[in-house]
């Protein structure tokens, strides 16, 4: 169940991160293995191109203060360069 702290934000127990989201760490994973080279523009101006976020968005994500990026945005980038996002049962923590 979601928490409110005392600015107003819902805190979710099952999801917490210090600095930034992991959907962002996976996603550039993602962009290293279709391109097979670490993340640039050149990668970014790609996905834009074929339909994705703009790179000053994905830029922001990788190098920029972008914590948490929306989730249009993050399907959007994934589905330009063909995937889609597929839920699976976590490792069990006990």
């Amino acid at each position: 169940m979601a928490k409110k702290n005392g600015g107003g934000l819902k805190l979710y127990r099952s999801y917490v991160f210090r600095d930034k989201d992991p959907a962002i760490d996976e996603f550039r994973t993602l962009v290293e293995k279709h391109f097979g080279r670490p993340v640039s523009n050149r990668e970014l101006r790609q996905i834009t191109e074929d339909g994705g976020p703009s790179t000053g968005a994905m830029h922001s994500w990788f190098f920029g203060t972008t914590r948490r990026p929306q989730n249009p945005t993050l399907e959007a980038a994934g589905r330009a360069m063909g995937y889609r996002r597929v839920w699976q049962r976590m490792r069990s923590t006990s």
